[in-house]
């Protein structure tokens, strides 16, 4: 029997007063994989040992390399669908070191307010673009503490964009990195796969397959700060500036539309 190829996973502290810091991300995805993986229903990588000392958190997981990354955007919208029906109005009680909606806004909205400036001066932001960041500068910690109004709070990923998942070769889609791991209506984890990962084209058919998404413009603004401050952080002109301008945009008539 061959062996068993194991990742390990080391986090040093994070900075005092980060963001990191505020929201205890590292220590979070080690009880992740102590408390919830065992129950979660859904495949994440095995976990063989966690740690959480003075130096950081270790996780020794189970090494998917070898699986093929990401997955079919319409199989992730169905695989969290159903995490999110099995543990709507449960995970915060079950669990109430869970993050709860809004953690450390105050700290994105300054974050997102020293970025958007220079942001909103690129040459490549469509109309809808610059619209959308003008309509989040002051008030970023408002649009993420609207979502816990928008529906039972249930267990979300928090992360879960293509590039935290993998396909296994008989098409089964595994989860990665848990450290967003959060109390948070469900349809906030869908609003990140639609804005981080998945053509326009495709929203409707992914959105098809999740199931009742009446929520979705309500997390769009907060999911959209995220992704305006990823794109800050690409090259203009590049195909991942406009693949990410793509998206926006569509978040952006999304919510024209609905307001």
């Amino acid at each position: 029997m061959s062996a068993v190829t194991r990742y390990v996973k080391h986090r040093k502290p994070p900075a005092p007063g980060s963001i990191t810091a505020a929201l205890d991300s590292f220590r979070a995805e080690v009880r992740f994989y102590r408390e919830i993986a065992p129950v979660l229903g859904v495949r994440v990588p095995r976990c063989y040992e966690t740690e959480d000392k003075g130096d950081g958190t270790t996780l020794v997981l189970e090494d998917l390399s070898a699986w093929w990354p990401g997955a079919d955007p319409v199989a992730a919208a169905r695989l969290l669908s159903g995490m999110h029906r099995r543990w709507a109005g449960r995970a915060p009680g079950l669990w109430p070191w869970l993050r709860p909606v809004g953690a450390a806004a105050d700290l994105v909205e300054e974050l997102f307010d020293r970025a958007w400036p220079e942001l909103a001066s690129r040459p490549d932001l469509t109309a809808g673009v610059r619209w959308l960041g003008a309509r989040l500068a002051g008030r970023v910690a408002e649009s993420e503490h609207d979502i816990g109004h928008l529906g039972p709070l249930t267990l979300v990923h928090g992360d879960a964009s293509l590039r935290n998942m993998r396909t296994g070769p008989g098409g089964e889609v595994v989860l990665l990195d848990w450290e967003d791991v959060s109390a948070a209506p469900g349809v906030l984890d869908l609003a990140w796969l639609l804005l981080s990962s998945v053509e326009p084209a495709r929203w409707d058919a992914v959105i098809a397959a999740y199931g009742a998404t009446d929520p979705l413009s309500g997390v769009l603004p907060a999911v959209a700060v995220q992704g305006l401050l990823s794109l800050a952080g690409s090259t203009v002109g590049s195909a991942d500036a406009a693949a990410w301008i793509e998206r926006l945009d569509a978040a952006a008539d999304r919510l024209r539309h609905a307001s």
